[in-house]
């Protein structure tokens, strides 16, 4: 398969481009596509078949749940059994954006696309290119993100060319994405409401809106938490590592940069290639073979934004190992932290 990459105006998008993105989602084909968070790979939710071609292309388990994305809240009713009124005060102050619902799926959803649940993830995108795209196929697409299982999310058509170039139909390039760090996934089945995974919508502005809201197990995990089945994308499988294996420093921030120079001296005295993933104000204070910030400590959006991409930057300067900084798991950090923890394989080591 030869993939086609179009360049397309994430705000303006030509209607060209998106006709012909729409033209092979009805075809059964793949489509990766910007988002506000990150790049998805789309198909039509409601073709078996096409939804299969997403888990060969990303070898994706099959039973790891996929996102469906609308361009209107009728379109997300049509794929649920029902809509309870704490979803309907969501969607009222979260769509289109970074928030995915956890609902009673319908007869419309096949059961390939829930990953074999009874329940359906369904979110409506932020970004106009996308909405566009939903609209164009007159369909719901299920997509999560653009890349090979386990490995860093994609935030620009690049880190998307670079896992799946033949292996999907067609890439629309818009630029690198807005948030950086998939939805926030949020079940509404069960009382009170549990966030599954952590994402764009800040737990605190989830906090601000229902009255109550829990943080699953997994969200703040430290470990390995065995599960039976996953009820949202995130919180299974191997998810967002790069080629190096990581470490993630916790602990107080003099405590933190100690040990992170101090583990990093340790590896490259064997012979091993060290990256440390910084912060702005920590970056200098660092010796190591590849020195990168996610940004300034006080401004956790940028984190989010950077960290996927400067992960696969490492792989590009060839580390063997990549010590983190931890950061405040408050707003955005908290997703940042649910990620790097993730990616470490819970390889957490306490400064203080």
């Amino acid at each position: 398969m030869r993939t086609v990459i179009l360049k397309v105006n994430r705000e303006e998008p030509e209607i060209d481009r998106i006709r012909a993105a729409a033209e092979i989602i009805r075809k059964g084909g793949l489509v990766a596509f910007p988002t506000e968070t990150v790049y998805g790979l789309g198909a039509d939710a409601l073709n078996p078949e096409a939804v299969a071609r997403i888990y060969t292309a990303k070898n994706r388990p099959p039973d790891n749940p996929i996102i469906v994305h609308v361009a209107s809240r009728d379109e997300a009713c049509r794929l649920t059994e029902e809509v309870p009124a704490n979803a309907r005060k969501l969607m009222d102050t979260f769509w289109p954006g970074p928030l995915t619902l956890v609902l009673k799926a319908s007869g419309l959803v096949p059961r390939i696309t829930t990953g074999g649940l009874d329940t359906v993830a369904v979110r409506m995108p932020g970004l106009k290119v996308t909405l566009a795209l939903i609209a164009e196929s007159g369909a719901p697409i299920a997509a999560p993100s653009a890349n090979l299982a386990g490995r860093p999310s994609p935030t620009t058509a690049e880190h998307v060319r670079q896992d799946l170039d033949g292996r999907i139909d067609l890439i629309l390039d818009a630029g690198p994405t807005k948030v950086g760090v998939e939805s926030t996934v949020v079940d509404l089945t069960v009382d009170p409401p549990q966030i599954l995974r952590p994402g764009g919508v800040p737990y605190e502005e989830l906090k601000s809106t229902l009255d109550r809201v829990e943080l699953h197990p997994v969200v703040l995990a430290e470990r390995e938490i065995p599960l039976v089945q996953a009820r949202s994308p995130g919180m299974k499988h191997r998810h967002y590592a790069p080629n190096a294996k990581v470490i993630v420093v916790e602990g107080r921030m003099d405590a933190i940069v100690t040990k992170v120079q101090e583990l990093a001296d340790q590896h490259r005295k064997t012979g091993k290639s060290v990256g440390i993933l910084a912060t702005g104000e920590t970056e200098s204070r660092y010796r190591a073979d590849s020195v990168r910030s996610l940004g300034s400590r006080r401004d956790l959006a940028s984190a989010a934004k950077n960290l996927f991409k400067l992960l696969r930057e490492f792989d590009e300067d060839k580390v063997d190992i990549i010590v983190a900084e931890a950061v405040p798991p408050e707003g955005l950090g908290l997703a940042v932290m649910n990620r790097l923890r993730k990616a470490s394989g819970f390889n957490i080591i306490r400064a203080d």
